[in-house]
């Protein structure tokens, strides 16, 4: 698996997002298969980047993570958060979630859970907007110091909190949703980051799984998952959204490889500080996404595939507002 910078840290080309382990896309896999698919991901295809939150079925994922990547700890980078709004059993105190009391919590509870006496990558999950970030700043670099977490970063954060942050503590990544389907970042976070140094982790880069083109406006989305409430998996989009689908059919042709492949080359060959992080259940998935890797756009193929884009009108979109009101999260979010 070829690599790419995060500011300090090294990581798979690829990475590996783990959440639909534990909750939001469906059924999951028995825990010994989910165990047998990350350890796959590093055995047999280099993936060195899992990313996990506490939020994710209230700490199932991180604990299944921890448990699945306990032999080859000292060999990956892994990746969890905290959620500053959204209270989970055992983290009521009296100073709030968002203090450093709440911080050093959140981090000590993720590292017992993930069976690791430090965190590779540790982000703020979202930064609210009536919170100054600089102090969360400050006290991720306490725990930086301290050995706890090695670096930082923040996760749908506007491009002025990123400026606050990094100003106080640098930051290593920002993580954001962010594919074809979904490219408000490319306004001004991207290239942000860009002049900063910042990696961008992009999560959802398969939009939920629509550009793997395994979908139809026939699936049904029943029980715990997210595409019940994300709008572009309505039937209607769907089906408006079949344009763009067939757009990458062609050049996944002409390419000799798969619409998902294309879809996170696309990112990956226009920013070298970008690492896509799409979940996956099945071999082929794994086969299918870490072999994005390998397949190089050059700038005459995405001159073409963005000028084919501007002329594609996308249809729905993710809200985080909705998907709370699904309820997956088992969590109580207070003001």
């Amino acid at each position: 698996m070829k690599t790419r910078k995060l500011r300090d840290l090294t990581v798979s080309a690829v990475g590996m997002g783990c959440m639909g382990f534990s909750h939001g896309y469906g059924a999951c896999p028995p825990e010994s298969e989910s165990i047998r698919l990350m350890r796959s991901a590093y055995e047999d295809y280099g993936c060195t980047f899992f990313d996990t939150a506490e939020v994710y079925a209230a700490y199932e994922n991180e604990i299944l993570v921890g448990k699945a990547l306990k032999p080859i700890r000292d060999k990956i980078v892994l990746c969890t958060k905290f959620m500053p709004e959204i209270f989970l059993p055992g983290q009521e105190i009296p100073e709030g979630k968002t203090s450093r009391r709440g911080l050093r919590s959140a981090v000590e509870g993720s590292l017992k859970r993930l069976q690791t006496d430090h965190i590779d990558l540790y982000y703020e999950h979202r930064v609210p907007a009536n919170r100054d970030v600089a102090e969360v700043a400050e006290w991720m670099g306490e725990l930086i110091k301290e050995g706890k977490i090695l670096a930082w970063g923040v996760s749908e954060a506007t491009p002025e909190q990123i400026k606050r942050a990094h100003s106080v503590t640098p930051l290593t990544a920002v993580q954001s949703e962010y594919s074809i389907m979904e490219r408000k970042y490319e306004a001004e976070v991207i290239p942000l980051c860009k002049t900063l140094g910042i990696g961008f982790v992009a999560f959802s880069p398969m939009a939920g799984g629509f550009l793997s083109g395994k979908y139809t406006s026939q699936t049904k989305f029943e029980g715990d998952d997210l595409r019940r409430v994300i709008t572009r998996f309505d039937p209607k989009n769907m089906d408006a959204n079949q344009a763009l689908l067939d757009l990458l059919k062609k050049f996944a042709a002409d390419k000799g490889a798969t619409p998902a492949q294309i879809s996170l080359a696309w990112m990956m060959c226009k920013n070298d500080f970008v690492v896509p992080i799409p979940g996956m259940r099945r071999d082929e998935r794994l086969k299918e996404n870490f072999g994005a890797a390998d397949v190089v756009l050059d700038a005459n193929e995405l001159a073409a595939l963005e000028a084919a884009l501007s002329k594609v009108t996308i249809h729905g979109d993710r809200k985080d507002s909705d998907i709370q009101k699904l309820g997956t999260v088992k969590a109580v979010v207070k003001s």
